[in-house]
């Protein structure tokens, strides 16, 4: 395989199209690290060069009293979103914010949920709201009633699962295309979750078994040539590319304008290894280490 390398860019791209994009999914599948391993590698991600791409630590709802205890009120404030899968007791939801909300030693970022008709009976003490939206004939019903709400930007949002889970397979071009554009035209701002580990789109290694991999520069070019005006098939096209040297010079030459048109519907994604995509981008002189 030929390295990133043999396809970087000439010059780094504008810092502003990855701050705060790596959201650390650490606790999740595939990681699933412990707990108490997730909290102090994050810490570490933290104060690493590569600080400002990373956001907030996800946990799952399920554990926020264990994180409670785990963090003792005298540490550096951590950054953290609460996550809860869809099919989750909307009372589950509501008790581990409120069990979290007032420690003095964690900064609650925001919820992630899964989206349900009654997504507006969850207290979430004002906290920006980001709402899983399903496959399937719902999506659309779904993100029209999330775009009732979604006036104040940052405050609300949708998300998307790109990789595969026991229950949910993975989704081909066409239907992260698809969903692309009709968050675009809702002017609904999004996250990603799931598989999105590598820059570009590939067949990748997990364990003992390989598996089909979007990759986020494709889905940066994709958001691009949306807003471009480009169509499902053109999204599509890009969503499926699997070479760099397409991928990455139209990456390199964005400037601050394009990375805050992107950035604002593009806003984050889980990722549960938040130094491979690190290590990517920097092979391809994407970013540079300071």
């Amino acid at each position: 395989m030929t390295p990133l390398s043999e396809f970087a860019a000439d010059l780094p791209a504008d810092p502003s199209l990855f701050t705060l994009l790596i959201d650390d999914a650490a606790v999740f599948p595939p990681g699933l690290a412990p707990l108490p391993a997730a909290v102090r590698e994050h810490r570490a991600h933290r104060s690493s060069w590569y600080a400002a791409l990373v956001g907030p630590l996800l946990v799952p709802a399920s554990v926020a009293e264990e994180l409670r205890d785990l963090v003792a009120p005298s540490e550096d404030p951590l950054r953290v979103s609460v996550v809860a899968r869809p099919g989750t007791a909307l009372r589950t939801v509501t008790e581990a914010v409120h069990l979290l909300r007032d420690h003095p030693a964690i900064d609650l970022a925001g919820v992630e949920m899964g989206w349900a008709p009654e997504w507006r009976d969850v207290d979430l003490a004002d906290l920006p709201l980001t709402l899983e939206v399903p496959r399937g004939p719902d999506q659309a019903a779904a993100l029209a009633d999330v775009a009732l709400d979604a006036d104040d930007a940052g405050e609300l949002q949708v998300k998307f699962r790109t990789g595969a889970t026991p229950q949910w397979d993975w989704p081909a071009e066409g239907e992260l295309a698809t969903f692309l554009g009709a968050t675009l035209e809702l002017g609904l701002a999004f996250k990603l979750t799931g598989g999105l580990h590598h820059a570009v789109r590939g067949t990748h290694t997990v364990g003992s078994h390989e598996e089909e991999q979007h990759g986020l520069l494709n889905v940066v070019c994709a958001v691009r040539a949306a807003l471009h005006g480009a169509g499902p098939e053109g999204v599509e096209a890009l969503l499926a590319e699997r070479d760099p040297a397409v991928l990455v010079p139209v990456v390199g030459d964005l400037d601050s304008a394009d990375a805050t048109a992107i950035r604002t519907y593009f806003t984050a994604y889980g990722c549960c290894g938040v130094t491979d995509p690190v290590s990517e981008l920097h092979e391809l002189n994407l970013i540079e280490e300071r």
